[in-house]
This record gives structure tokens, sequence and C-alpha cells, in this order.
């Protein structure tokens, strides 16, 4: 199965550990952009915009989603928030929604009310860590 991992660029650690055991499990996994050089935690929000105008992160990722079978969200817990979906996860989230791909979360759906019930309604397959439920 082709498998695009999906996450918060601040987990991209976990997402090479998530590929790596995909990959030995046999599937082909396509991962976000992380552009060298770009900081992605700074308070100002300009040069993360202008690297991702420049690099065209939403764009590329999403073309990466339409080629795969199904997207991974890598929802690990960031600050006081346990299992977080970030704006950019969840607009990824909704795509392959809307083309009809598999959606499946690495972890339960998390306590943030503003996403939560559209979460819920989507129906993504939740593994708890388990990526032998991939089917």
């Amino acid at each position: 199965m082709i498998i695009t991992i999906c996450g918060s660029i601040k987990f991209f650690e976990q997402m090479l550990e998530v590929k790596s055991n995909l990959e030995k499990i046999g599937h082909t996994v396509l991962m976000p952009i992380k552009a060298d050089g770009v900081d992605y935690w700074s308070e100002d929000s300009a040069g993360r915009v202008e690297a991702k105008k420049k690099f065209e992160f939403i764009s590329e990722h999403m073309n990466k989603i339409k080629k795969s079978d199904a997207v991974l969200v890598v929802n690990v817990t960031k600050g006081d928030i346990k299992n977080y979906i970030g704006a950019n996860t969840f607009l990824e989230i909704g795509f392959a929604h809307y083309i009809n791909k598999k959606i499946y979360l690495f972890n339960e759906i998390p306590n943030q009310k503003y996403i939560e019930d559209e979460i819920l309604t989507i129906e993504p397959i939740v593994l708890n860590g388990d990526l032998s439920k991939i089917t």
C-alpha cells in the first residue's frame, strides 16, 4: 500500500521512525518535506509563510496524498495537547477524505474541541500505535 504520512513537522523524527516501520512491513511511504534553514518554531510566522510558498509545501503534500492509497496521521503529544493535530494536518485529513482515501490516526482522536466533531464525522481508523492494523 502507498501511504502518505501527515503530521506536524515538529514530529518529523517520529514520522521517520513510523516510515521505517511501515517499510519493514512492505508499505511504500511518502513523507512531508522538511526544508533546511527554515525555523518552524519561530514566533515570527513571515519566514514560515514564505518557505511554504517558495517550496510549495502544501501543494506538494496534497499531490502525495493523491498518489496514495491512504494517509497516516502521526498525532503525538505537543505541549499539553495529547495526540495533537494541527491546522495543516487537519487540512490534509479533509483533503484525503474528500478524495476518498483511507485515513489512519497513529493515536486516539485528540481532545481539541475545534476539530473533534469533524474528525469523528470522517471516521478515521485509530491504530493506537499498531501499524499491523493497516489494511
